[in-house]
């Protein structure tokens, strides 16, 4: 099978999970025999090939005012500039040509548009080669990819998210299968119209994590207490909310933070965190990093579409301190693995910390529980086995779908699609 993985970026460009996930995918498959390549956005103007753990990687120049790879904030016009070219940016058909030209998939597995707008979908389908789609973001509802705005999750598309994404749920008829990454980014994204003819199925992101890593019980008696964060420091993330109600407890504790964002909020955050209490990091490897901490807190406002660090914590014996948002609740179950707190609780956060400050009994069982609770996910062979399954059916319902019927009757098989269910 030939396989061509496309996405907004791809190692050593990591923008979050996705890339992480890709790149298990995409070398996972390769050594299971499949013919993969992989085309990103890259910082260089044309097409760049490169190969990577035996993988043919090209890069593509972003016809777009700006790359958005980048820890710069451009200016709020040019923003807005930016997402109007890529409503529809039909100057990345080109390159979307060329790479199938080139590489002559069997299928292409679309995950992360931005940059290359659903105009890859039209290129594709032009090419006549069935879309697997797989859902990491909201970008299909959100140009910004998050559905956050003035500090608050969007319960519902604004105004100007319907202007920027009138046709795509249309566009969307063309998708022949739909991964979502959680069932909370597939019901919202199906919800609103999108991939009617498409097969659905969810196919959480897994991670493999080495057992002996850390112990399964740590040591209750260690002080200071250590809570983390890791990720992209955003407003969304929450990372402001974690350090203000954790600076609001009088405990003998510490908060680190790993992670970069746009500079000007990292220097946001810096500014308004005290020194002797929370420390910065900057980029660290996440097993590095989780075994250095008690306690990681996810404290997510926007909607997480999966929230793979909360399965990396939990696989280091670590118990995860989360939101109600999103997918993280499909990881974190409130006193198994962890505790659940509320964005619209706003001391909820700061109560959690405070409950695993004083519990240590708590702590150490919710430690020893988290590993198995998420063993599922700690399984990347059984993710590519259930990505290949649909890779195989997909390309056989197409093919189905695509023969010539008899003339003397129908055929009695089909492409299933959603309204089939």
């Amino acid at each position: 099978m030939k396989i061509l993985f496309l996405n907004a970026f791809y190692p050593p460009h990591v923008g979050g999970g996705a890339e992480v996930v890709l790149r298990q995918l995409a070398e996972g498959l390769q050594r299971r025999g499949c013919d993969v390549a992989v085309l990103a956005t890259g910082p260089e103007a044309g097409l760049q090939q490169q190969v990577q753990e035996d993988i043919r990687v090209y890069r593509a120049g972003l016809y777009n005012l700006y790359w958005h790879f980048t820890q710069q904030r451009p200016g709020r016009l040019a923003r807005i500039g930016w997402h109007v070219l890529d409503r529809y940016n039909k100057r990345m058909r080109r390159y979307v040509r060329a790479v199938i030209d080139l590489e002559q998939p069997d299928i292409v597995v679309s995950n992360n548009l931005t940059g290359w707008s659903i105009s890859a979908w039209d290129e594709i389908s032009a090419a006549g080669v069935p879309i697997v789609q797989v859902l990491h973001d909201l970008y299909l509802l959100c140009p910004k990819d998050t559905m956050f705005n003035h500090g608050r999750a969007c319960s519902r598309q604004c105004t100007q998210c319907k202007i920027f994404r009138t046709h795509h749920a249309g566009a969307s008829s063309q998708v022949a299968a739909v991964v979502g990454v959680s069932r909370f980014v597939l019901e919202r994204i199906t919800s609103h119209g999108f991939f009617t003819n498409a097969n659905r199925y969810v196919v959480h992101n897994c991670t493999d994590a080495n057992a002996e890593q850390r112990p399964a019980a740590p040591d209750s008696s260690a002080v200071p207490l250590r809570f983390g964060y890791i990720g992209t420091l955003s407003e969304n993330k929450g990372v402001a909310w974690l350090i203000e109600q954790f600076q609001s407890l009088a405990i003998d504790a510490r908060l680190d933070i790993a992670g970069r964002g746009k500079l000007d909020y990292e220097a946001k955050l810096k500014a308004m965190a005290d020194p002797a209490k929370v420390s910065f990091h900057g980029y660290r490897k996440s097993d590095e990093f989780l075994r250095s901490i008690d306690v990681l807190v996810v404290p997510s406002l926007w909607d997480e579409p999966f929230g793979l660090v909360a399965v990396e914590a939990c696989a280091n014996h670590v118990p995860v301190i989360a939101t109600n948002r999103g997918g993280l609740p499909e990881i974190v179950q409130d006193n198994l693995n962890g505790l659940i707190c509320s964005p619209d609780e706003p001391n909820s956060l700061a109560t959690s910390m405070l409950w695993l400050y004083v519990d240590a009994e708590l702590r150490q069982r919710l430690a020893r529980r988290a590993r198995a609770s998420v063993e599922p996910m700690l399984d990347t062979e059984r993710m590519l086995d259930e990505y290949q399954s649909i890779l195989r059916k997909t390309l056989q319902g197409t093919r189905i779908h695509h023969e010539p019927e008899p003339a003397d009757h129908r055929p009695a098989t089909r492409i299933a699609s959603a309204r089939d269910r």
